[in-house]
């Protein structure tokens, strides 16, 4: 009874702790600046850099050239791939979405795609190039950690579990009456019996 409650009550801090580490986990790792032989990379996801499990995301790649010259799709043949982790080196990736011109920012016509993650959890995202003809940087290979949080929908949904697993356990315990109603007629039983004997 008493394990039930206690569990209960722990589950929500819990699952909120969760939920937030996740959250700063992924915010420390986005907007990182990766560098592949002459080529830069920094990997955008919207909405917010933080993409959630089921929900399309779209993601692309802002690159520049050594000297801060962007590169655009049309420049690059360049082609993403996504893994869960952990993975294998010889292991498929479990996505390869097409890129498609994206213009975000001070970015014309870069590298993007749209993903749709399907469970939380930690991605890597590998993006590698070439240059195309009339195109001047070294073939690449950028490497992101994407961390992937559940959708709002699921966290609702073990919120509520949470919630109603409390209310369940605080129905089956005994009411606080009820505890001190027994302890006062247990004092009172050995009172009287303690008076009895005395009166011996």
């Amino acid at each position: 009874m008493f394990p039930q409650l206690s569990h209960a009550k722990f589950s929500l801090p819990l699952a909120f702790l969760l939920v937030i580490s996740v959250n700063e986990l992924h915010a420390a790792s986005a907007h990182t600046v990766k560098i592949a032989a002459d080529v830069g990379g920094t990997l955008h996801i919207e909405p917010n850099d933080n993409p959630q499990a089921g929900s399309p995301a779209q993601a692309w790649f802002a690159l520049t050239r050594k000297g801060g010259k962007a590169i655009a799709l049309k420049e690059c043949n360049c082609q993403l791939a996504v893994y869960a982790e952990p993975h294998t080196a010889k292991e498929p990736p479990l996505l390869e979405p097409p890129l498609k011109p994206v213009s975000a920012e001070r970015y014309q016509a870069t590298p993007g795609a749209e993903i749709t993650f399907p469970k939380p959890g930690v991605y890597l995202l590998r993006l590698s190039g070439k240059p195309t003809a009339g195109a001047s940087f070294k073939p690449f290979e950028l490497k992101f950690d994407v961390t992937v949080a559940s959708s709002s929908a699921n966290v609702s949904q073990s919120i509520k579990n949470v919630n109603n697993d409390l209310v369940e356990a605080q129905s089956q315990s005994l009411p606080l009456w009820a505890i001190a109603a027994a302890i006062f007629a247990t004092l009172g039983i050995v009172l009287a019996v303690v008076q009895k004997r005395r009166g011996r």
